[in-house]
């Protein structure tokens, strides 16, 4: 589903392509503010992760193409960013952390970069 629309986003305008991946980060805002809400053993945190993992790995994959045009300290700093928010994704689905809170502030964060 991602792929899908990740792949409608990479044939819009540039616009176009920002409005559709705040849409995303918002989707993620949300599952992962119900998450938080019902907590870690819940279903909405397990449908909030996996969006999550799902969002953030197609990210990275477009970050770390070649043809990429974000300015190279740009992606290297969101690559980083979306690396903590997978293994940070993975060890609530393994429940070895409860923070939801924090991926929570990050994708926020990141969302709102998107204006």
């Amino acid at each position: 589903m991602i792929m899908l629309r990740y792949a409608e986003i990479q044939e819009d305008s540039p616009t176009d392509q920002r409005d559709r991946e705040r849409e995303l980060f918002d989707r993620s805002v949300e599952l992962l503010t119900k998450a938080q809400e019902d907590g870690v053993k819940s279903f909405a945190c397990v449908e909030a992760v996996h969006f999550t993992i799902r969002l953030w790995t197609t990210l990275l994959d477009d970050l770390a193409a070649a043809d990429n045009a974000l300015p190279k300290e740009l992606r290297a700093s969101l690559i980083s960013i979306g690396i903590w928010v997978l293994r940070e994704s993975d060890a609530i689905r393994k429940g070895e952390s409860e923070n939801i809170s924090g991926v929570l502030d990050i994708t926020k964060i990141i969302r709102d970069g998107l204006k």
